[in-house]
């Protein structure tokens, strides 16, 4: 029997129809690249401005005041609080409430005046390089511009002996700018998300896919016993992935571990009971594995773009910032590289813990309820 054209369109239309019947998969091939395409095209931003930075000034003298107005013009920096310690400054950066601390010294006019070229103090959260680049690039011309709209009329005979006073730039956690401090610790959650969404949403829908979970359904059990004894496993294997990613970054990419493991691994239990949850919900939604990996794409993809894993968090838009605080990696990340890189204690990663822990509890209230009617 030879190759035939008709039984070859048959068989293509009869896949058209089988595409069309199927509703979602169908919207996730017209929804995936939509959704790239504003994602990449709004969303990333490798040069972001107005970075929350923070201002011990013990000098309010009109040069003073002038270097902070002059920092807030350049567009880099946002002024959000006014500190009066070095200690209250290492607290906002290692939770990560702030990504600069400016430090004006004492008599810092006076120095000026007296040629005696006294330094301002720049503090930066250099665990994203790429965040802060920017910003410390355009110090220079911030200083040049201070000095030409202050340095004049009588003070004039300063600009004889350059620099009248100098920014020095200290960047905190990661001094030699190295991007793999940013990368490395994250990809403890990326392992962490493929491990706990992907993989338990295929392996439930497989199994209803093969018959078996009537026979788990048939049994005496709650919906919560099912829930905990279908992730048990995967808890485990989550926590031996995160030691082993945890290890391999400090052994072979010199990954510093300045934090307390013992926290870490923690904070990557909640993390994973998280991505459970999301992939148990998925699997009592999809109803095949086809669908289970799509939708598992949905999760995985803004996880890796909207977060601060690949791109700086702060560059992106308002809009894009939002939806990011509902993805549970945007927290993890920050506990994560606050952990390994600055040594953060319970204390300093609190603010993004209790988020991270509201949204396994929310989740989970979901997937049970799903699950339920899913029973019914």
């Amino acid at each position: 029997m030879g190759f035939s054209l008709q039984r070859l369109g048959a068989i293509v239309k009869k896949e058209f129809i089988q595409l069309k019947r199927d509703r979602a998969t169908l919207g996730m091939i017209v929804m995936l690249p939509i959704i790239q395409l504003l994602l990449f095209g709004y969303a990333i931003n490798t040069d972001p401005k107005y970075l929350p930075t923070a201002v011990i000034s013990q000098d309010n003298s009109f040069l003073s005041r002038s270097i902070i107005t002059g920092l807030q013009n350049a567009e880099y920096f946002k002024v959000t609080q006014n500190i009066s310690s070095d200690k209250e400054g290492d607290h906002l950066l290692k939770q990560g409430k702030v990504l600069f601390v400016v430090s004006i010294p004492d008599n810092f006019a006076k120095d000026v005046i007296r040629g005696e070229k006294p330094n301002i103090l720049l503090q930066a959260d250099a665990t994203d390089p790429t965040a802060i680049s920017g910003a410390i690039g355009a110090l220079n011309g911030i200083v040049n511009k201070v000095i030409a709209e202050n340095i004049k009329g009588d003070l004039s005979y300063l600009k004889n002996s350059q620099p009248a006073f100098s920014i020095i730039t200290h960047k905190m956690y990661n001094p030699e700018g190295l991007t793999r401090y940013n990368i490395v610790p994250a990809l403890i959650g990326l392992v962490l998300i493929f491990t706990g969404v992907m993989m338990t949403a295929l392996a439930i829908t497989r199994e209803r896919e093969r018959g078996t979970m009537e026979n788990l359904l048939s049994m005496p059990v709650k919906p919560l016993e099912v829930m905990i004894g279908k992730i048990m496993p995967f808890i485990f294997i989550g926590l031996f992935q995160a030691a082993m990613v945890i290890l391999i970054a400090h052994y072979l990419f010199d990954i510093p571990i300045f934090g307390s493991i013992s926290l870490l691994c923690f904070c990557s239990l909640i993390f994973i009971i998280c991505n459970l949850a999301i992939g148990f919900l998925i699997s009592t939604v999809a109803k095949n594995q086809t669908q289970a990996l799509q939708m598992s794409v949905f999760v995985i993809m803004p996880s890796i773009i909207m977060t601060g894993f690949m791109f700086p968090f702060e560059g992106m838009p308002m809009w894009a910032q939002t939806i990011g605080r509902i993805i549970p990696l945007t927290y993890f990340l920050r506990i994560a590289r606050g952990i390994l890189l600055k040594g953060a204690s319970f204390v300093d990663i609190l603010p993004h813990l209790w988020p991270l822990i509201l949204i396994v509890l929310i989740l989970t209230a979901i997937t049970m309820k799903v699950y339920k009617n899913t029973l019914d």
